[in-house]
């Protein structure tokens, strides 16, 4: 990867690139810093020092966000709402015909799609940083800080609604940054976005790990939590490579004087398929009767039973529903984004056809076969990945940011594998020597 990179700032157009996107990056890491109008950042600061170790209601967007979230800045919300968007589209495409025809127009509906995507990502910002702002008006943003009712000092109609209108922008403006790395960087704008947020919080949660220690003053707990993450790191770069190869033959065709056709390839069906989505979606399904809880007065059977169970990462039923709901949600999104028909269809269209099966309803099921085969190991190796915070916090005593969870981990090591290979793929068609070598 070292070389990779070596070599690209050797290639005068790809060290544009890289610069361009180091920028790109400096400016998204400072508008995690700007605090937005109408928010008192002293009784911010002191909150998220008194509440440190609570989070767990917010800490999925807040890790997306970079931190910004509970910071309350321009970026607060961060690459989040479009992550939706994109998730909310991906699934209506399967529900809706015309965004189903629109997918199968090419280049031209992809950018409708991106269009709608943008729409949606908008729409989102409004009501997230609706639903933000009158939760730090309400003091629920923090609990357990004597100063939290009073993040917002001002709570009349125009201040709420700046601080909605300056989020929203900030989401924009992310989206656009994104944009921006994917056009005139390295490309794959949105996911180094996301990669940053994730690694920025690293330092201080291992250094929060080093301070909490008693061993060694806490030197020991430090290099545990840095030899577990190299050895996630490695599982997780060896699974998310692992993949099942489908030989597929072509026969051979004879138009006019020439012949097409004859050659072979395979389809690659990944064992992780569904990538870091099984996760993001079981935990925000976990959220939702937390947060409903929490906004809810009273104290009803209901709300007893979801604070004691649904709240605490620790707790058995928590666990369990949180590793069933990862290994539903696998099988889910790899129903909805490969459907063996529509592959064999192409195939029989093209005359490709895979050694002993034929051609047709057969590949089909062939191919669902497989695809249910290698899917199961993919939930599972998700969930355990998944559940490492909920080890951390037990054998550990760590706190519910544990740096090297399972979200964090898996959509580190994507992104970074993905940029690697673009970078080199890039190397490669400067550098290509073809027969001259």
């Amino acid at each position: 990867m070292l070389t990779a990179f070596a070599r690209a700032f050797r290639t005068p157009d790809l060290r544009k690139k890289l610069l361009f996107t180091l920028a790109i990056i400096v400016v998204y890491r400072v508008g995690t810093h700007i605090p937005i109008p109408g928010v008192d950042y002293k009784n911010v600061q002191q909150c998220m020092d008194v509440a440190s170790s609570n989070r767990g209601l917010f800490s999925l967007i807040n890790m997306f966000s970079g931190g910004a979230l509970l910071q309350i800045t321009i970026f607060a919300l961060g690459i989040m709402p479009y992550i939706t968007a994109s998730i909310i589209l991906q699934l209506l495409t399967v529900v809706i015909p015309r965004l189903e025809a629109l997918k199968k127009e090419g280049q031209a509906g992809t950018a409708k799609i991106t269009q709608y995507t943008r729409y949606l990502t908008v729409a989102l910002a409004i009501l997230q940083g609706t639903g933000l702002v009158a939760t730090a008006r309400s003091g629920a943003l923090f609990t357990g800080c004597p100063v939290a009712s009073q993040i917002v000092p001002d709570q009349s109609i125009f201040t709420t609604i700046t601080m909605v209108v300056t989020m929203t922008a900030g989401t924009g403006v992310v989206m656009w940054l994104g944009e921006l790395i994917t056009d005139r960087g390295i490309g794959n704008g949105m996911s180094i976005l996301m990669f940053i947020s994730i690694a920025a919080t690293f330092p201080s949660a291992l250094w929060t790990i080093k301070l909490q220690g008693k061993l060694a003053g806490g030197w020991i707990e430090f290099g545990t939590v840095i030899a577990v993450g190299l050895v996630m790191v490695g599982l997780v770069v060896f699974v998310e490579q692992a993949q099942r190869r489908i030989p597929v033959q072509y026969a051979k065709r004879m138009i006019g004087r020439r012949s097409y056709g004859g050659t072979s390839t395979y389809i690659p069906l990944k064992v992780n398929q569904a990538g870091v989505i099984p996760v993001i979606f079981a935990s925000s399904l976990l959220y939702i009767p937390s947060l409903i809880a929490q906004f809810s007065g009273g104290n009803s059977g209901w709300k007893t039973w979801v604070q004691d169970n649904l709240t605490k990462g620790d707790h058995p039923v928590y666990v369990t529903t949180y590793f069933l709901l990862i290994v539903f949600f696998a099988f889910f999104y790899v129903a909805i984004s490969f459907n063996p028909e529509e592959v064999a269809d192409n195939m029989k269209k093209y005359g490709g056809f895979i050694p002993g099966i034929r051609a047709g309803r057969p590949t089909a099921e062939y191919l669902s076969y497989v695809l249910n085969r290698i899917t199961w190991p993919g939930s599972l190796y998700l969930g355990l990945i998944a559940l490492v915070p909920t080890m951390a916090l037990v054998g550990f005593g760590a706190s519910q940011n544990f740096p090297f969870g399972g979200t964090s981990i898996l959509i580190i090591v994507g992104v970074g594998l993905e940029t690697v290979k673009q970078i080199e793929s890039q190397l490669q068609q400067r550098n290509y020597e073809g027969f001259l070598r």
